[in-house]
């Protein structure tokens, strides 16, 4: 495991605050902790104790755990955790509503607003709900009513690969960024210019404003044991019900390029119903998939998050002790 200043060995990377501009934003916000990782690394854990060490509250920044309706397959904290501190902004939200960074990055400002002084601690996987946060948003203008519909609309009939091609005409750019799978960030990219006339690439590419400061942690496993990890988790997802919450959202009958579709598991598991695949297998599948998920989350975190303090080990309180003297001194020489 990496080493660094604070404890060889345990616990690397740069102290301090983000990097985000010093004049993003006019608003005061109060120092946060954020708490990043791949499924399965024990970051809910991480933030809860955080939370009760330091009279804070724990703000979701997880795409999922928004969605009130999918809370096993999502691995929303549990009664336990959520006695244990405040928890806001998991489940929501109806899974027939979309939330991207930006909205949720207002909700998360919002939420903040609403712990008063308590210490706001971020947790979550969601790369650009984290960037959204410690960096701040490109300021991209509100796409009105009317086009949204109407992307929802052609999406509907030509489906992703058919918004794809028609993306490709007018915003070749962002067509050759995005997969014609990729239903959700094709329809961000189709309503944006439809309603502005430019290119969500030329928008994304301006300088973020809003970023918050806020010392991050991020938990990197080694892979054996978060691959392990991922693979407990969803045999617990599926003790706790999992099965039947899948039945319950798929009998919505949502859009399929709604988000909350997307969820790791929701698919093969739906194969099971449709008598396409046996249990066993499935849940085979969706561990499988859980474990590619968080390899995703990894990468992301490692080239994407240069200013996280990476902890290279498993969640275990055997950390909390330099994590707490690191928290202190941050927020002692951290001023609003």
């Amino acid at each position: 495991m990496g080493g660094g200043p604070d404890r060889p060995g345990l616990i690397s990377a740069p102290e301090g605050l983000n990097s985000a501009p010093e004049a993003a934003s006019e608003t005061v916000r109060r120092p946060a902790i954020v708490v990043a990782g791949p499924t399965g690394s024990g970051k809910s854990a991480l933030a809860s104790a955080i939370a009760r060490e330091f009279a804070g509250v724990v703000i979701n920044a997880d795409s999922m755990q928004v969605y009130r309706e999918l809370r096993i397959l999502t691995a929303r904290p549990g009664d336990a955790e959520l006695a244990q501190a405040p928890h806001l902004l998991y489940g929501v939200l109806p899974a027939s509503e979309r939330c991207s960074a930006g909205r949720w990055r207002g909700m998360a400002e919002a939420a903040a607003a609403e712990a008063g002084d308590r210490l706001p601690v971020f947790a979550g996987g969601t790369g650009l709900y984290l960037r959204a946060l410690t960096l701040g948003l490109s300021e991209i203008p509100a796409v009105p009513a009317a086009i949204a519909e109407a992307g929802k609309a052609l999406l509907a009939e030509r489906g992703p690969s058919g918004l794809h091609a028609e993306l490709a005409h007018f915003d070749p750019v962002m067509a050759g960024r995005l997969a014609p799978s990729d239903s959700q960030r094709l329809y961000r990219a189709w309503t944006v210019y439809q309603a502005t006339g430019r290119s969500l690439a030329e928008w994304q590419a301006a300088p973020p404003t809003g970023g918050w400061p806020s010392l991050v942690f991020a938990l990197t496993p080694p892979r054996p044991a978060l691959y392990a990890a991922c693979d407990a988790r969803f045999e617990r997802m599926m003790e706790q019900g999992a099965m039947e919450e899948a039945a319950s959202f798929l009998a919505l009958g949502l859009d399929p390029s709604l988000p909350a579709m997307r969820a790791v598991g929701l698919r093969e598991l739906g194969e099971v119903m449709a008598g396409r695949q046996d249990l066993p297998s499935a849940v085979a599948a969706a561990q499988q998939a859980t474990r590619r998920y968080a390899k995703r989350q990894m990468t992301w975190i490692r080239h994407q998050v240069p200013e996280a303090k990476l902890i290279e080990a498993q969640f275990s309180e055997r950390i909390l002790p330099e994590i707490f003297n690191i928290i202190r001194r941050f927020l002692l020489t951290t001023s609003v």
